[in-house]
């Protein structure tokens, strides 16, 4: 039996605790917040997207980034296994649209409690308030942790789990980027990841709040097509946001870092060009005495409904009857190519995740251990990966925490 020290309360360090804890041997988890799984608590709008049931090539190319590098961790310790693992603890799942994973209760508050209870269960010795200040390592070898009040905590093993740089209330300042470099490692650059897009058009405040579902968004680089994808979104008063964008934000992130990008969107994807053209004729044969602006109520929510005739160039007290086709293809090819140009992303306090990390070529990825370090693994968010949105970073931290913690 050996003494194994988890720094960071969150996903991947409870999950590292309970499977250490469970091959018997005598585990500490150091967390300096006042509770465990503080960022947990806010995940999937706080009801807590576990996890992903697709099947496990989905689960892949999920992976933004060093999908190669979960093969063993993901294999290990599957999608399923976390669904068994949390219906055996009590925590009834449900799967939603995108085969998205939740506890049945709707809360993730459900989540940490049982994942608590069962850290209790296994003899796991929990610490908060407690923050550590430095993980000192001799001739290779993990050694001891600093507290910042100075003491020091000798172990056999310790994992770092303490998330990224995104959403720092929850206590991600990048403490275990520092406690890696400090021992040797690279860390990649890091950026917010899954984060809203800003947006140069003035119309865009005018929708705030307005969620599209069922739309398909394409973001260009010049001609060059970065991003294309079928979903939800929503305007906010500095752009866009909603899982559509959050997923492309990571995908198209670096690139809109250096220079702005063309947003296509499809308002109505499930119409080809001919048919939206029927439909808006046959709308505009229905209010024919109708000005432009009272007949294309069917077409769009309320709010986009002024925003859309502005755009279109077409006078909204023009009488239906009197717009000439040429009018109409254009706003026909308005509504399946709205253009918004996309100027950054926002900052890490609203990104759900963190881009880069400790560098992943350093790090077994069998059992997650430092190939610097013996006895010094990294678990989570910490590590350089990342993938969309649909519950599959849980999976990353689950996956990664569960080896980590039967490595040691």
């Amino acid at each position: 039996m050996s003494k194994t020290l988890v720094i960071g309360g969150g996903a991947a360090g409870m999950f590292a605790a309970i499977a250490a804890a469970g091959n018997g041997h005598e585990v500490h988890v150091y967390e300096k917040n006042e509770k465990l799984g503080k960022k947990l608590f806010i995940t999937g709008k706080g009801r807590c997207n576990i996890t992903n049931a697709c099947d496990m090539e989905t689960l892949f190319d999920a992976v933004v980034t060093n999908s190669k590098f979960l093969y063993s961790s993901f294999y290990g310790y599957t999608n399923q296994n976390v669904i068994d693992f949390f219906e055996q603890i009590g925590v009834k799942t449900k799967v939603e649209r995108g085969e998205r994973v939740f506890p049945q209760s709707d809360h993730s508050s459900d989540v940490i409690r049982a994942l608590e209870a069962e850290m209790r269960r296994r003899g796991v010795q929990i610490h908060l308030y407690t923050e550590v200040r430095r993980v000192v390592s001799d001739e290779g070898r993990f050694s001891f942790i600093e507290l910042t009040d100075g003491s020091q905590i000798k172990g056999d093993a310790c994992i770092v789990a303490t998330g990224g740089l995104s959403y720092q209330t929850t206590g991600s300042t990048g403490d275990g980027h520092r406690f890696a470099k400090e021992n040797g490692h690279s860390v990649t650059p890091c950026m917010p990841a899954l984060v809203p897009m800003t947006a140069k058009e003035d119309w865009v405040p005018r929708l705030q709040g307005l969620s599209l579902r069922n739309v398909s968004a394409v973001i260009y680089d010049g001609k060059k097509r970065l991003y294309e994808e079928f979903g939800e979104m929503l305007f906010t008063h500095y752009g866009v946001s909603g899982p559509l964008m959050l997923s492309a934000s990571s995908i198209v992130g670096k690139k809109l870092r250096e220079k702005e990008l063309k947003l296509v969107i499809d308002l109505k994807p499930a119409l080809s060009m001919e048919q939206l053209e029927k439909r808006v004729l046959r709308d505009f044969e229905e209010n024919q005495n109708r000005q432009f602006k009272n007949a294309v109520g069917k077409l769009f929510p309320a709010k986009l409904i002024p925003v859309m005739i502005e755009l279109s160039g077409i006078d909204e007290d023009k009488k239906v009857n009197i717009i000439s086709r040429e009018e109409r293809q254009r706003f026909v090819s308005l509504i399946k190519n709205l253009p918004v140009t996309l100027t950054g992303l926002r900052g890490y306090n609203e990104a759900i995740i963190t881009k880069g990390g400790v560098k992943v070529k350093e790090i077994d990825p069998g059992t997650m251990e430092s190939k610097l370090v013996k006895g010094l693994c990294f678990a989570g968010e910490v590590l350089d990966l990342d993938a969309v949105t649909g519950g599959f970073n849980l999976q990353i931290a689950w996956s990664t925490g569960y080896a980590a913690g039967m490595s040691v």
